[in-house]
């Protein structure tokens, strides 16, 4: 029986109903502060049109990829800011896609991978120093409605190991 992996959730898609323990807790901090490394790493060597070519059919490409972690993950910092300073605030969305494809989504992925570094470290050592009681507060998102800031942990966790993913698979597939 041969296996397909699903292009678009190579490690499977994020479950906001999961039990979650200390354990993932840490897990889904360790997935946050180790995905500049892991991004950069995934990038590695490659060439500019090797870094212009979609992950998937109709999908992003590899540079665009690099630039929508930094723009989602910049996004995802100031949503846990703003949940653990304000109460249950509504959080802005943004047209991910549009963002995609606007010009500075063409500069070299160095760029991104710079942001990455300073948001990461401050992600992560916040999201290493508060406790329990902080973890359930709240805040609104317009599409997904209310979200703890244990539930954002996890999601972003995911989302690191999700798009790195989606690099090393197309790297994988095409032998590079």
């Amino acid at each position: 029986m041969t296996m397909t992996v699903d292009l678009s959730f190579p490690v499977g898609r994020f479950d906001r109903t999961a039990a979650w323990t200390a354990g993932s807790r840490r897990a889904a901090i360790d997935d946050i502060a180790g995905l500049p490394a892991r991004m950069r790493q995934a990038v590695a060597g490659l060439d500019d049109a090797q870094l212009d070519t979609a992950y998937r059919p109709g999908g992003w490409t590899v540079r665009q990829l690099v630039h929508h972690v930094a723009d989602s993950h910049m996004n995802g910092y100031i949503r846990l800011k703003l949940g653990l300073t304000e109460d249950n605030p509504t959080i802005k969305a943004y047209e991910q896609d549009r963002w995609a494809a606007l010009p500075d989504s063409g500069l070299p992925v160095t760029v991104s991978l710079s942001i990455l570094d300073a948001v990461h470290e401050r992600w992560s050592v916040l999201y290493r120093a508060i406790g329990d009681a902080e973890l359930q507060r709240t805040f609104t998102h317009p599409e997904m409605g209310a979200m703890t800031l244990e539930t954002h942990l996890h999601l972003y966790g995911w989302h690191s190991r999700h798009h790195v993913a989606h690099i090393t698979s197309l790297r994988s597939r095409e032998g590079w």
